[in-house]
């Protein structure tokens, strides 16, 4: 029979013998994979925006700028009168800093929405950038539409619902389907397809917007009717003197006194 002191020391040998093979077992597991699911939520999004943008590599660009905060560059690629092409190229910084993709998703549903508002379906480059950093498209008639840029809102502090509710959007209406809600907005433009002969950058959308009250000082009352001015209400006539009470007559005496 075995003894008690044989059996405790198989049971030491047992344990150390487990624990010499756990370290070994961690160092091989392998960690999951994030960069797998990266790659396809960006080739997702790619996928999706291809027609907005144009092309699978501008809409890999744009993805990729805004996801990362860097550079896009965008090309457009025009058909000449002899059936030759000329590509020219566009470059914007986005107005914000790095996006996840579900916020790059909403940004580039917004900037979709807000081009087929102004009646652009097939946009170029510089109205992409001009719906995501703010510009303004000047027509064909002379007129312009002035778009204030859903990067550049954000950047400013705005939330997405915020940004679609001042475009006249529900931001619901327009993740499922951008086009859609930009076409049947109430302030969609009136006519589909419109003429832009350029887009100018760098115009302050501020300038057009009431200035805020400085509520720390006293109300400003320009426009209003100058109280300063007003006539002096006349003195109130003063009241006569009440006529002085004659002294009564002293008793000299009483008769027969």
């Amino acid at each position: 029979m075995k003894s008690p002191h044989f059996k405790s020391t198989l049971i030491c040998l047992a344990v150390l013998g487990a624990l010499s093979v756990a370290p070994v077992m961690a160092q091989t597991a392998t960690p999951p994979d994030t960069s797998v699911s990266t790659h396809n939520e960006s080739t997702r999004l790619s996928t999706e925006f291809a027609d907005f943008a144009g092309s699978d590599t501008n809409s890999q660009a744009l993805v990729t700028g805004l996801r990362d905060g860097t550079a896009v560059t965008l090309d457009d690629v025009t058909t000449n009168a002899d059936g030759t092409t000329t590509t020219t190229g566009t470059t914007f910084t986005p107005a914000t800093g790095k996006m996840g993709y579900g916020n790059v998703k909403i940004a580039l549903s917004l900037a979709e929405a807000s081009l087929a508002q102004a009646g652009i379906a097939d946009p170029t480059a510089a109205e992409l950038e001009a719906a995501l950093n703010g510009g303004t498209l000047v027509l064909a008639d002379g007129t312009s539409i002035d778009l204030n840029g859903v990067l550049a809102a954000r950047a400013a502090g705005e939330g997405w619902g915020q940004i679609a509710n001042s475009m006249g959007f529900k931001l619901g209406d327009v993740m499922r389907s951008p086009k859609a809600a930009g076409s049947a907005s109430a302030n969609a433009h009136a006519q589909a397809g419109i003429s832009v002969v350029k887009v100018e950058f760098g115009k302050s959308h501020m300038a057009d917007r009431p200035s805020v009250t400085d509520h720390s000082g006293k109300p400003d009352f320009a426009g209003r009717p100058d109280f300063a001015n007003k006539p002096a209400i006349p003195d109130r006539p003063q009241r006569p003197d009440r006529p002085q009470i004659p002294d009564h007559p002293s008793h000299v005496g009483r008769p027969g006194g």
